[in-house]
């Protein structure tokens, strides 16, 4: 089952992670709308797709006037976005997600998977957050972390604060990245249908 960027992170809060405030919009006026309700700048809007790889394609844009919202809004809704990931027919735009822009000091790259292999959920982690994970495994694979996940034990603590640890995080914000891996894997047993070929990924990029 695949969910959208905004779906994803309304999932998130339900189950208390940190996300930023987003709303998605169907049309430019509902767009506008939504940028009328910030009243703030600036706000960044993000093509929703069921692929990777959106800032690189002009699916992502940090936008500072009203103007230069509904101009980006009116140029992406109803057209193909081409990534690395949909291949060269690429896929519709028929919704953007609007969020308030944050200041980003390090990204993270973090995630609950299944290793089909064996049958294993694995949780996943990077410091070089902010690229795609394929060119990460590509280019330096002993940056990503992997810890496997006994299926009858689950994830414990202690897995999750080594994986804080081994990402560089120390003092208190070891236990807050630890809980924020925790909660990952709470929501992917307990949103996802109970069927072990089917098993989505969870993901999030730390800020």
């Amino acid at each position: 089952m695949k969910v959208h960027e905004h779906q994803a992170k309304e999932i998130f809060r339900k189950y208390g992670l940190p996300v930023t405030e987003g709303y998605p919009a169907f049309t430019v006026k509902e767009a506008v709308e939504i940028a009328e309700r910030f009243r703030k700048s600036p706000l960044v809007v993000k093509a929703q797709i069921h692929a990777g790889g959106r800032g690189k394609a002009g699916g992502v844009k940090v936008v500072k006037s009203m103007d230069e919202l509904e101009n980006y809004v009116s140029s992406i809704l109803g057209k193909k976005l081409k990534t690395f990931q949909t291949g060269p027919e690429g896929l519709p735009v028929s919704r953007v997600y609007i969020e308030e822009a944050t200041n980003i000091d390090k990204e993270y790259y973090v995630s609950i998977t299944l290793d089909r292999s064996k049958s294993k959920l694995i949780l996943m982690a990077s410091a070089e957050g902010g690229m795609e994970i394929e060119e990460v495994a590509a280019k330096n694979p002993d940056a990503i972390i992997k810890i496997e996940v006994d299926p009858f034990l689950g994830l414990k603590g202690y897995q999750a604060r080594e994986v804080a640890f081994k990402l560089g995080f120390t003092g208190k914000a070891v236990n807050k990245a630890a809980s924020v891996f925790m909660k990952l894997y709470e929501i992917y047993m307990k949103e996802e249908p109970i069927s072990s070929n089917k098993r989505r990924k969870y993901s999030c990029i730390g800020r």
